[in-house]
């Protein structure tokens, strides 16, 4: 068997029984919300909504973000270090600007405020911004991991927005089982 190989022992209705198993898994982890933007090599800007977001490393300072290999946005980003890119955590007042990251809409900034920040495209009123440098990627699965390191931080105050149970809320008891916002 060769590196990135394995055998499960599984065959494919298992496989997708233990996916859909996992998926039901994880919506039961809270998590924060952040919209990852960065300018397309058209010029304008693309982003879309994670909840695959983490503090990496203070030393040098860095987060952990995976996205979608389907992505707009993935594919911009390229397949390199060096594309600058924003990571913007999103307060309870963002849902639906969430929502218009979550889709597939062609210009999801058309109705955001936001303005560019050198290369990056920068969303306004959210509670932190992190601009970024990729500095490594790593393909797994359907997604792409990249590490990015921050170039510089801005912070206001907010409550955050958190997605728990496939819904977007920020308050976990009002977070009940339920069809997706």
């Amino acid at each position: 068997m060769g590196l990135g190989q394995r055998e499960t022992g599984l065959g494919r209705r298992e496989r997708t029984e233990s996916a859909e198993r996992f998926t039901e898994a994880m919506s039961r982890l809270v998590s924060g919300v952040a919209v990852v933007s960065l300018r397309g090599a058209d010029g304008r800007p693309c982003g879309l909504l994670v909840s695959s977001l983490c503090s990496y490393s203070v030393d040098p300072p860095s987060v952990l973000v995976a996205l979608a290999r389907s992505s707009r946005t993935c594919r911009e980003l390229g397949t390199g270090a060096g594309a600058a890119f924003g990571v913007h955590l999103l307060a309870r007042t963002d849902a639906a600007l969430a929502r218009v990251f979550a889709g597939s809409a062609e210009d999801k900034f058309a109705d955001a405020l936001w303005e560019w920040d050198g290369e990056v495209p920068r969303l306004a009123d959210v509670p932190v911004y992190v601009k970024c440098r990729a500095e490594a990627l790593f393909p797994h699965g359907d997604h792409v991991i990249v590490v990015g390191e921050a170039v510089h931080c801005v912070l206001k105050e907010g409550e955050p927005l958190v997605y728990f149970h496939r819904r977007l809320d920020w308050r976990l008891g009002r977070a009940l089982p339920g069809p997706p916002d």
